[in-house]
């Protein structure tokens, strides 16, 4: 396995990536706009990532479900130049080294997954460095006090929950809950430095969007005339400050992003994804980056000239994204129009069958401030069910 990158070749040699992962479609997009050639080996398979990609694997377990080994294992089936991983790799270290097995790989190598994705590791590091964050205890917490319990391959918020005192399941940890707005950072690093790409509200739980509990559904980035937090201005600064922290205390590369709970002005880590995030789009959709392109060159150790601060003063509508679940059992009807909607994006195929609280697609909104954005998600959403009740060619 190697790390690194190639000098940009002539236009008689396109690139060749393997993008792997649960859902592929927004990092291949990407890819293919930085003028890259896209494999897929992917847990969906949607009609977008088959019209972006020259080659789509949909990879699941006997179960039906996303396996990173899976993925990995028919990932050695398909040839490439190079090999990036998105969620759930993060937590199957194994996997990345299997998937990066003599290619070129562009993202955290499995030495670093097994360090920034151990909870209590993190917990030690935010205290070394006088950082704020949620007590994390890998056993049954004896004082009294607001707990979750979650998996440690945690993702997208499955699996949470509020501890009732009982037992928790194996391969699980205790958090203290910390009241506040969910919020991330994605960056891009060089083992050593970060430059912030975006700064966004997460959507979590929301009814409107089909999900429940602490199950992410999606993100609003909005500008710095527009906060979304109290205390923004301080929040930003020291939410900057934290990713430097993180990458040098764990020497993370590539885009990475940091889910934390916003207090008073203070960022409560929750989480490190040491890889490129589901918020990323929304970066590239504000300020016109090139997220795969940027996350290629910060592996081989050059960070792009981005200055996030001034982005945001000059940033003048909120740009959201909403993950629409399946509030029952459906089947969609004929979605190929919806290839022509930039609004929305993870469309199923014609006749996909979709489990109750399974992911429909993705919907896209823009407004003058983050509160009428989020609203239009909302419509968006619900165009998303009353098309799922009609079988419909539109969600127009």
């Amino acid at each position: 396995m190697s790390r690194g990158s190639w000098p940009r070749p002539g236009p008689s040699h396109m690139p060749r990536v393997l993008i792997a992962g649960i859902a592929t479609r927004a990092f291949a997009e990407s890819a293919v706009q930085a003028g890259y050639e896209v494999v897929a080996v992917d847990g969906f398979g949607d009609l977008d990532l088959r019209a972006c990609a020259a080659v789509v694997v949909r990879t699941r377990d006997r179960e039906g479900r996303f396996s990173a080994r899976r993925a990995a294992t028919d990932a050695r089936l398909l040839a490439s130049d190079a090999v990036a991983y998105v969620a759930s790799f993060e937590n199957h270290p194994a996997s990345v080294g299997a998937l990066a097995r003599d290619r070129i790989l562009w993202g955290n190598p499995a030495s670093v997954l097994k360090l920034v994705r151990d909870p209590l590791r993190l917990a030690r590091a935010l205290s070394h460095h006088d950082l704020p964050g949620p007590a994390t205890s890998a056993t049954r917490p004896s004082r009294a006090g607001r707990w979750l319990v979650k998996p440690r391959a945690s993702g997208g918020g499955h699996g949470i929950a509020r501890w009732n005192g009982g037992r928790s399941a194996r391969g699980s940890y205790w958090q203290e809950w910390v009241p506040g707005i969910p919020g991330s950072i994605v960056f891009a690093a060089d083992g050593r430095r970060a430059v912030a790409l975006g700064f966004s509200r997460m959507l979590v739980g929301e009814r409107g969007l089909g999900a429940a509990g602490w199950r992410y559904c999606g993100s609003i980035l909005s500008s710095k005339r527009q906060p979304q937090f109290p205390g923004e201005a301080a929040l930003f600064d020291r939410t900057l400050a934290l990713a430097t922290v993180l990458t040098a205390e764990f020497g993370l590369v590539g885009v990475n992003g940091v889910d934390f709970i916003a207090r008073g002005g203070i960022p409560y880590p929750v989480e490190v994804n040491p890889r490129p995030t589901a918020s990323m789009e929304l970066a590239e959709r504000a300020y016109g980056l090139s997220v795969f392109e940027i996350h290629a060159q910060a592996c081989g150790g050059a960070l792009p000239a981005f200055d996030l601060r001034a982005a945001r003063a000059d940033q003048h509508a909120a740009i959201g994204k909403g993950i629409v679940y399946a509030r029952e059992d459906a089947m969609v009807g004929d979605t190929r129009s919806w290839l022509g909607d930039r609004s929305v994006r993870d469309i199923p195929a014609p006749g996909e069958a979709i489990a109750g609280g399974r992911p429909v697609c993705t919907v896209f909104a823009q407004a003058a401030g983050a509160d009428l954005c989020h609203e239009a998600l909302l419509e968006r959403a619900r165009a998303v069910y009353r098309a799922l009740g009609r079988r419909t060619r539109s969600i127009a």
